[in-house]
Parts: C-alpha cells; structure tokens; sequence
C-alpha cells in the first residue's frame, strides 16, 4: 500500500509517500516539502492574511498532485498548530480541504506529540525502554515521555521557532537583549509547564526531532554512530550553548554556509537553538539523540494500525 501525508505546518508544507503495510517498517518513496513560513503571515488579530491563505492553498494543491503523480493509494492530511489557532482558521480549512480533495485532521498539541512520540517508539523499539522526546516545530514546542507506544505524559507550549522568532527577534541579526528576553520568557513557561515530566522516571534515551535539532545537531558537528539502519547525531547541551551566540551574532544570510543549516532554516535557527538549550536546561538533559521519525511517520503508523 503506498500512503501519503500532507502535514501543514507553521514552517512547510510537506508531502511524504511511502510504501507501507502493516507489520512491516514503512518505506519512504517520495517528499515534497514547500516553506510557507505561515507566521509571517499572521495578522495582529491573529488572523492568516490572504497571501497567506493563497500560499498555503498553492502548496497544498502542489503536494496532492505529487501524490497523485506518485500513485498513492490514500493521502492523510494533518494541520498543527499556525492553522489550528489562527483566528479565520475554520475558514482556511475549508478552502485548504478543498484543493486538498481529502479531509484534513486538525491535531490538538497533545495528539502531535503523541504521533511522534509513537513514531519514535517503533523506530527505537521496545528494548530501548523509557522515552523522553522534545519537537521543536515553526509554532510549537511537544515534549512526551513513556515506556509504551502512548506516553504517559504529552504536552505541547507555544514556544516553536518560527513563533518566537516572530515575537522576540525582529532584527537580523537579533539584539543582545532580544535573544536575552526570549530567553527569560522560553525559561517561563517551561518552568510552568515541564512539572509532570520531571516527576516521571528517568528515561532511559532522550530523543529529539524535528529539523530544527536536526540542523543544530549537524553544526554542533558531534560524530555520527551508526546503529542498526540509521545513522544517530548526539548533541550535548554544552555544544548548543556554545553554538547559540555565534549563531546570533550572524545575519540569517551568513549561517546559510554553516553545516546544517539551509536558507529556510536560517532566519529562525537563532530562537530555536535557544528554546532546545532551555528545554533541555528545564528537564536535567545533557544530551539528545536524533531520531529521523516523527510525526508524518507516526501518523502513518497508526493509520496502519487501524486498518
């Protein structure tokens, strides 16, 4: 069976296909990913402006003809948190559901940290027992930890790169004491919000995903480990906090010739980098893994567990 996911994110549009049945690991065919970038988009009432809208109808018509052209036998389509809480957000769905020509599942935080937290599961598999997961994605930040295939604890805060990029770091590069006020308000709500999670046991792997841990693993530059069928980047809270002021002392242009980091990454790798030191200063974590599934894969997954 060949599956594609439209995922609508506050940074990309992306289309994943991959062939897929269940009991077996699902195989990736194709990707079609477009950068939207929705928050720039958003309006002081919170609305999605109309270039935004035609932006994401455009993108989302471009990854449903993908599929097609790939011949997928079902497309799921899910939309996080920029579309979720806009304030025409009802409206945009209907549109985007529209050239999409599938319905499309507006996920709650809780439920994006659990899809990826499922797909990190069945990639580490049961022997790698307790989990501890952060994703930093354009407009949220999902944290989840649990020795099952649903965590014990989900959670998701509106600390995503893009959004504080948007709220906190206007300039390029960003003020000493822009980066210095993101900083105290990330620490804020943390402090909050992590409270369930540092109560649970001790994991026993510390995983992250997402492009934006993807990308500052690769400049921290750490030694690849190859473990089984994939290649693991460690990154260790001592090279991030290292890295992240050079990176904000950079204009988004400059940190394009870095590893790791693309021209649509560049401009909002400065608040995500800050918002990774602070999750991991928050919940007692020296070190992550890289795990290459999320939650296009975990939604894949359980739609193959449902069948």
């Amino acid at each position: 069976m060949r599956l594609g996911v439209i995922d609508i994110g506050s940074n990309t549009v992306h289309l994943l296909v991959m062939d897929a049945r269940p009991g077996a690991r699902p195989v990736p065919q194709a990707s079609h990913k477009t950068t939207v970038r929705l928050m720039r988009y958003l309006r002081p009432d919170g609305a999605i402006s109309p270039e935004g809208v035609a932006a994401l109808c455009q993108a989302v018509e471009d990854a449903a003809a993908v599929g097609r052209e790939h011949g997928v036998d079902g497309t799921m389509a899910l939309a996080t948190s920029a579309v979720r809480e806009a304030r025409n957000g009802a409206e945009v769905l209907a549109e985007l559901e529209r050239r999409a020509g599938v319905p499309i599942e507006v996920l709650g935080g809780s439920e994006e940290a659990e899809l990826t937290f499922l797909a990190a599961r069945r990639w580490y598999g049961w022997g790698a027992g307790r989990l501890l997961l952060l994703d930093i994605g354009g407009g949220s930040l999902e944290i989840a930890t649990g020795l099952d295939e649903s965590p014990d604890v989900a959670l998701s805060v509106p600390l995503g790169a893009g959004r504080m990029t948007k709220e906190f770091l206007p300039d390029d590069p960003p003020r000493t004491q822009d980066v210095e006020r993101l900083r105290k308000h990330v620490r804020t709500v943390l402090a909050d919000a992590v409270g369930p999670v540092r109560s649970a046991p001790t994991p026993d792997h510390v995983v992250a995903t997402s492009k934006t841990f993807r990308s500052l693993a690769r400049l921290a530059g750490l030694p690849r480990q190859v473990l089984g069928t994939g290649e693991r980047w460690r990154m260790r809270q001592d090279h991030l906090a290292d890295w992240q002021p050079r990176l904000a002392r950079l204009a988004s242009s400059d940190r394009t010739v870095l590893p790791g980091i693309g021209v649509n990454r560049a401009l909002q790798i400065v608040a995500g980098a800050v918002v990774a030191q602070e999750a991991m200063r928050a919940l007692g974590v020296e070190e992550v893994e890289i795990c290459p599934w999320a939650l296009r894969e975990g939604a894949i997954l359980q739609r193959l567990d449902r069948l």
